[in-house]
């Protein structure tokens, strides 16, 4: 009976839910769901983890291939992400090219990256405008229930502290490089931003939001914070949150952030 009031009366369902101080899945409005992180998933790739924040379970495997860096940035190499929503993990999707979400997603996720340069490209260069490494980071979604940013970013994190590069020489007067797949070295990664969604309705603030909570509100804000630092924020529109809710949900982000950071290096010292 009550799947069914939930599926005809979506909102009253969740209001009543609301004015008695808890959400559908039993939690309170500032309780996360459980976070789960696993490190070294994919055998075949540099690096590698799964992220699951509640139900929502995302896969990241890196893979590494050398390249020529940009004219412009001659002494960089590359960290591109790519964010994949399969059918397998929301029936709102179909087989076909990358939905709008799943591309803005992937820019989500290069903004935060960029914003919070928590990897010096330049320690990707091999030789200045000869020789680079292009990490290319495929997060795939096996199963959404909300909060895709945050467990994107967390399943990114977790592999790139898993990275190992082969060691390379190169000889830029014959163009000559000789790859030593034996001998690795770690990814030197600089800090470990963590997002946090906020979801706002009925001017009460729910955070970690599942797939319902976030249809249902009336506005949706992405908080990214590193080292107790706000370096990153996203809100796609939607009613407006006060300075004074702002700096609540950076609070609660700094909080999250401190407890997922010790989960990845838990996970990172068990590999």
């Amino acid at each position: 009976m009550s799947e069914q009031y939930k599926i005809l009366h979506p909102v009253k369902y969740f209001r009543d839910h609301l004015a008695h101080k808890i959400r559908p899945d039993g939690r309170e409005f500032g309780e996360y769901r459980p976070i789960v992180v696993n490190l070294g998933s994919i055998s075949t790739a540099d690096g590698s983890a799964i992220a699951k924040v509640g139900r929502t379970t995302v896969v990241c495997g890196i893979k590494a291939e050398l390249c020529q860096p940009k004219a412009e940035a001659a002494n960089e190499g590359f960290l591109i992400p790519n964010v994949e929503l399969p059918p397998l993990c929301s029936s709102k999707f179909r087989p076909g090219p990358p939905t709008e979400q799943a591309q803005v997603a992937t820019q989500l996720v290069a903004d935060i990256l960029k914003n919070s340069d928590c990897l010096d490209l330049k320690t990707l260069c091999i030789f200045p405008d000869k020789l680079a490494w292009c990490l290319y980071a495929d997060l795939i979604c096996l199963d959404l229930d909300g909060a895709l940013i945050d467990a994107c970013v967390v399943a990114l994190m977790a592999a790139l502290k898993s990275v190992t590069l082969p060691a390379v020489q190169y000889d830029p007067a014959l163009d000559n490089k000789q790859v030593n797949v034996q001998e690795r070295k770690a990814l030197s990664v600089t800090n470990t931003p963590i997002a946090t969604t906020f979801a706002m309705f009925d001017d009460k603030i729910l955070i970690d939001p599942t797939v319902d909570e976030e249809d249902l509100s009336t506005s949706l804000v992405t908080i990214v914070v590193k080292e107790e630092e706000l370096c990153f924020v996203h809100k796609p529109g939607g009613c407006v949150f006060t300075e004074e809710q702002l700096l609540k949900c950076v609070e609660e982000s700094t909080k999250r952030a401190t407890v997922i950071e010790e989960i990845i290096e838990t996970a990172f010292k068990s590999l």
